[in-house]
C-alpha cells in the first residue's frame, strides 16, 4: 500500500508514465537479473550444492518457513504502519489506518518482540546486533557524507546548487547513449532513500534533465548505492557483486534509452 501511494505520488509530481515506467521497470529488473545471474554463476551454484557449501548448521535445527514468515511480517507491519502518510481525500479506510497507525505498529512491535523472545537464542541476538552495529559503522558515514553532498551540487527543487543547471542539462539532457550511461553511473553511486527520490528527480528534470535519463537514475539509484554494494559485496563477493553492479547500470541505460525514445 505504501508503494502504491508512493508511486501515485510520482506519477503526480513527475509524470504519470515516468512513475509507471519505474513500476514495470523494477518487477521486470528483479526478474530478469535474477534469472541473468543464476545462468552466469549456474556451475558455481551447482558445485555449491553439491558440496553442500551453502548450507548453515543442520536440518533439525532448521528454523520452520512460517516462523521466519512471521518474523519478516512484523518487521514489514512495523516499517509499513509506522510510516503511513496522512491521506489527501480525509475520509474511508485509508483515513482510518492513518488513525489507527501506531497502534497497528505497536502490535507489529509486540509481535517482534514475542518472536525474538521465543525463536531466537542468545547467540543469534548477539550476532545480529554486532552485524547490525557493523553495519552502520560501515554505512552511515557514507550516507551522511553522501547525502550533504549531493544537497551542496544538487541544490533542492528551485534552488541551485553548485553545480549549475547548463552543466546538468549538458551532461544528462536528450536520451543519448552518453546521457542515460552517465545517469545510470551516478545512480548506482549515489544513496537514494525511497522518499528523496521525488523532489530529487523534481529539481534535475526542472534543471534540463531528460526523461530517459531520469528513469535511468530512477531504477539504477533504488537498486544500488555505494553502501549497498559495499553490503552485498560481503556475502556475495566481488566477482558477482561486480557483475550484478553490471546488468543493473546496463539495463537501467537501455530502459532510459527505450523510454526516452517512446515519450520524448
Amino acid at each position: 500500500l505504501k508503494e502504491v501511494r508512493y508511486l501515485q505520488k510520482q506519477a503526480a509530481v513527475l509524470g504519470w508514465q515516468l512513475g509507471l515506467a519505474r513500476a514495470v521497470g523494477a518487477i521486470l529488473f528483479s526478474v530478469v537479473i535474477g534469472l541473468l545471474m543464476h545462468f552466469i554463476f549456474l556451475k558455481e551454484e551447482r558445485n555449491r550444492q553439491a558440496t553442500g557449501e551453502f548450507l548453515v548448521g543442520s536440518e533439525d535445527n532448521e528454523r520452520p518457513l512460517w516462523k521466519t514468515a512471521l518474523y519478516f511480517l512484523s518487521l514489514v507491519g512495523i516499517l509499513v504502519f509506522a510510516n503511513w502518510g496522512c491521506p489527501e481525500n480525509a475520509v474511508g479506510l485509508w483515513l482510518l489506518i492513518f488513525n489507527m497507525k501506531w497502534f497497528i505498529a505497536g502490535f507489529f512491535s509486540l509481535m517482534l518482540v514475542f518472536i525474538l523472545w521465543r525463536w531466537f537464542s542468545r547467540e543469534e541476538l548477539k550476532e545480529w546486533t554486532l552485524a547490525s552495529w557493523g553495519f552502520v559503522k560501515q554505512i552511515f558515514p557514507l550516507l551522511l557524507g553522501g547525502v550533504l553532498i549531493s544537497g551542496f551540487l544538487l541544490g533542492r527543487p528551485g534552488h541551485e546548487g553548485l553545480v549549475p543547471s547548463a552543466i546538468i542539462a549538458r551532461a544528462v539532457g536528450g536520451n543519448s547513449l552518453s546521457a542515460n550511461f552517465f545517469s545510470s553511473i551516478v545512480g548506482a553511486f549515489m544513496y537514494f532513500a525511497t522518499l528523496t527520490e521525488v523532489p530529487i528527480l523534481q529539481g534535475l528534470i526542472g534543471s534540463g534533465m531528460g526523461k530517459g535519463p531520469a528513469l535511468a537514475l530512477l531504477l539504477a539509484g533504488p537498486a544500488l548505492s555505494l553502501p549497498n554494494m559495499l553490503v552485498i559485496r560481503r556475502f556475495l563477493g566481488t566477482k558477482k557483486t561486480l557483475v550484478y553492479v553490471l546488468l543493473v547500470v546496463v539495463m537501467s541505460t537501455m530502459s532510459g534509452m527505450i523510454f526516452g525514445l517512446v515519450f520524448s
